[in-house]
């Protein structure tokens, strides 16, 4: 944590921190807990839980959450955590699940395939290599011969010849549809007969992120207090998605590419799988910069943004470190999840909000006490 400016503060300067649902948190956090205690590798990795944010695992591991009181919750966050506000300023944004139409074979409406995960994909997070113009790639393709070179970007991986577009595990409506999804890192297909399919994060091509929403504002498509996700997907869509029309193009100057599997596991039933590796809870987990933080780490977030209707209201809570993103950089950070479904999804895409941090720090650990 040497690059985070941190300013040791008491949880008595936390006030709203008594009345919030700490038993919530407290679940949230026995998910990550339980990950951290298997030593089971992440789906992206950050930094390593060390010895004192374990120990502070075994002891959750030993608290039975059913029974935990409010009061109880808060005094092992208080005995087991010190808070440090981040001197820098703070932003937020917000992501969701989204449940889309979905079909199994393509057809006259459906007939942008959602991409599993290509057996010749590297992933190459302790050892990225460069790309042609110099840019760090975080994945790779392996040659037949075993060496390695920069995997396709998204325009050539959406209308480049068949041999090197992934294998579909179903088929959308649109490319809009696949774009926001791989932008959310999950989802749920739902197909004419009432199955749903989970879908979990495996992959990307390596490419840098871009903000499709920033180059909408910044080209002066859409001005900054309209953006949302509605209407960001209404502006794709009228500027058209076919191969070569002006949506399909501004969609490729995001040349990350994310890949999917099935996930049929038992943990996948409570909700999308962040990059810890474990389920995420709605207006618990966030998201954050992998460079700098541990998994498992509790953030305390004061905001005033729309979490709960369109209208901004104050946002006072205890959120745990479960996910990441490739545009969540920078230590005062995060992306908060909202939730699966049309509505989380709305509220998410109105959040670009400035908020404050404070880090819970094991102590003992990061300039925490024993």
């Amino acid at each position: 944590m040497a690059s985070v400016e941190l300013e040791p503060v008491g949880f008595d300067s936390i006030d709203a921190i008594f009345r919030d649902d700490l038993r919530e948190a407290f679940r949230a956090f026995r998910r990550s807990a339980a990950i951290i205690l298997s030593a089971s590798s992440p789906l992206r990795p950050a930094l390593p839980a060390d010895e004192a944010l374990a120990r502070v695992c075994r002891i959750a591991g030993a608290l039975d959450e059913a029974t935990l009181s409010n009061d109880a919750a808060l005094d092992f966050f208080a005995s087991h955590f010190r808070p440090f506000r981040l001197r820098a300023p703070g932003f937020v944004t917000a992501y969701y699940e989204p449940v889309v139409e979905a079909r199994e074979a393509p057809d006259a409406q459906f007939r942008t395939p959602v991409p599993a995960r290509p057996a010749d994909l590297v992933t190459l997070n302790d050892a990225p290599i460069l790309g042609e113009a110099g840019e760090t790639l975080t994945s790779a393709r392996r040659r037949p011969d075993g060496a390695l070179e920069p995997y396709p970007d998204r325009r050539a991986l959406e209308e480049g010849p068949a041999e090197i577009r992934p294998k579909p595990i179903a088929f959308l409506r649109d490319r809009v549809e696949l774009f926001l999804i791989q932008v959310q890192g999950s989802a749920r297909l739902r197909f004419p007969d009432g199955r749903e399919l989970p879908l979990t994060y495996d992959g990307r091509n390596g490419r840098p992120y871009t903000s499709i929403g920033r180059l909408l504002i910044e080209r002066g498509l859409v001005p900054q207090g309209e953006m949302s996700l509605d209407r960001l997907k209404a502006e794709i869509r009228a500027l058209g998605q076919d191969d070569g029309a002006a949506g399909a193009r501004l969609m490729q100057e995001n040349r990350s590419y994310v890949f999917f599997r099935v996930d049929a596991s038992p943990e996948r039933r409570d909700g999308p799988i962040g990059g810890e590796g474990c389920a995420l809870t709605p207006l618990r987990s966030i998201a954050v910069d992998r460079s700098l933080w541990r998994y498992g780490l509790p953030f305390w977030i004061t905001g005033t943004l729309p979490w709960r209707s369109a209208k901004d209201e104050r946002f006072e809570r205890l959120m745990i470190a479960q996910d990441t993103g490739s545009a969540i950089l920078g230590a005062a950070r995060a992306d908060l999840f909202f939730g699966a479904g049309e509505r989380a999804g709305a509220l998410a895409g109105l959040v670009r909000h400035g908020a404050e941090f404070t880090v819970l720090l094991p102590r003992g650990a990061g300039g925490g006490d024993d």
